[in-house]
């Protein structure tokens, strides 16, 4: 998907204001139609009976009336669409739009494809009776169908062309690599190569004036504002590493292995509850802002999406414990947060290195010291065989 900045006038931006509003207006009157419906009342009505519905609205309301029918027939659309992949069990349950939160709308079909060139770092596109917006042209505009108009929380306007990029090629050398995720070391690769992510811009300091700021005020309303772009700088330094990075790696190895890390669980609070408190919730708390600013999550779905097919999930369990150069399994053997010493070969090396080695080779052990990749484990209990 080609993501762009949109520059539009004053008068443009209220233009587009209003068709988000638009949008996220016939989405929640969708959603509280389709949540009304309980087993044995009538079927909610669907994206037709709705479109019919709005054209019988905007005949009796001046104010929707006066919005663009395209903006408001697709957000009904897209509700539908979320209901069918909620229903096949690929997304989750559509909720409610939130103004200040969901601020976008979509425009699918020929108006879509008006997109002209005005010089090598511009361009404009044609949005629904607000006329041509002006967007920086950072890279060639994809053949698309369709694009998105989107209002981040730092004020900012950006326009994406649906279109799936073609992945990128290897080296065709056979080369193999695995890659370690940290919080020390965000990513350590098997040949050595380190990538770090890079450290957020403290926000306590903007957070708690917010705090201490009344509700309604102008002054809370500023620093709202000014914590919003300090938080979207971070996460645009975080996303510029990941493309990069993905981008190196996905060009440099042929076989690429990863732990498959399960982030969502990572990073759970450890609050606990009112019966069951949680201990040490503060230190998790923590280690789960660390790990998010590390955009695990986020370079593992972008380096798969360029080298697509050639990303293998390794489990995760024990690769910091065992010795890439004997096997050998102890937790005795990771020193410190930075050495591994093998207490049976005396093998020193790294220790995010060492765990990439064996993401690399595939290897993971299991609880009873055994290799992951074969059917059983190599040190198992004895049992006794009973002759018939």
């Amino acid at each position: 998907m080609g993501r762009y900045r949109l520059y539009p006038t004053d008068e443009q931006t209220a233009g587009l204001v209003e068709h988000c509003a638009h949008a996220r207006f016939c989405w929640n009157l969708a959603l509280e139609q389709w949540e009304c419906w309980w087993p044995g009342r009538p079927h909610a009505p669907g994206y037709v009976a709705q479109s019919r519905q709005l054209t019988e609205a905007r005949s009796v309301f001046d104010w929707l009336a006066a919005g663009s029918q395209t903006v408001q027939q697709q957000a009904l659309r897209d509700f539908d669409q979320a209901k069918q992949n909620f229903f096949a069990g690929t997304h989750r349950r559509p909720t409610w739009r939130k103004t200040g939160v969901h601020e976008g709308f979509r425009i699918v079909g020929p108006q879509a494809l008006r997109v002209e060139k005005l010089s090598r770092r511009w361009a404009q596109v044609s949005v629904p009776k607000i006329g041509w917006v002006r967007f920086r042209l950072t890279r060639p505009v994809p053949e698309a169908k369709s694009y998105r108009v989107t209002l981040d929380r730092a004020g900012r306007w950006h326009i994406a062309f649906a279109a799936i990029p073609e992945p990128l090629p290897g080296p065709d050398d056979g080369s193999v690599v695995g890659i370690d995720r940290g919080v020390a070391v965000t990513l350590a690769l098997s040949d050595g190569t380190t990538h770090q992510a890079p450290v957020d811009r403290s926000v306590k300091r903007l957070q708690r004036r917010l705090a201490r700021a009344k509700i309604g005020s102008k002054r809370r309303g500023k620093i709202k504002a000014r914590l919003a772009g300090l938080q979207a700088r971070n996460g645009d330094a975080r996303k510029d590493w990941a493309e990069k990075s993905s981008t190196t790696i996905a060009r440099s190895y042929d076989l690429i292995r990863i732990e498959d890390l399960k982030v969502k669980n990572m990073t759970r609070s450890a609050r606990g509850t009112v019966a069951k408190p949680g201990r040490r919730v503060a230190q998790k708390a923590g280690l789960n802002r660390a790990i998010l600013g590390s955009g695990w999550s986020m370079f593992a779905t972008r380096l798969g999406q360029k080298a697509k097919g050639r990303v293998e999930k390794v489990s995760p369990a024990f690769t910091s414990q065992r010795c890439s150069g004997c096997g050998h399994f102890a937790a005795e053997s990771r020193k410190s947060q930075t050495v591994f010493c093998c207490v049976a070969c005396s093998f020193t090396d790294n220790a995010d290195v060492n765990a990439a080695k064996n993401i690399a080779a595939g290897h993971a052990v299991t609880a009873r010291g055994g290799l992951g990749v074969v059917d059983l484990p190599v040190k198992r209990e004895p049992q006794l065989r009973l002759d018939s």
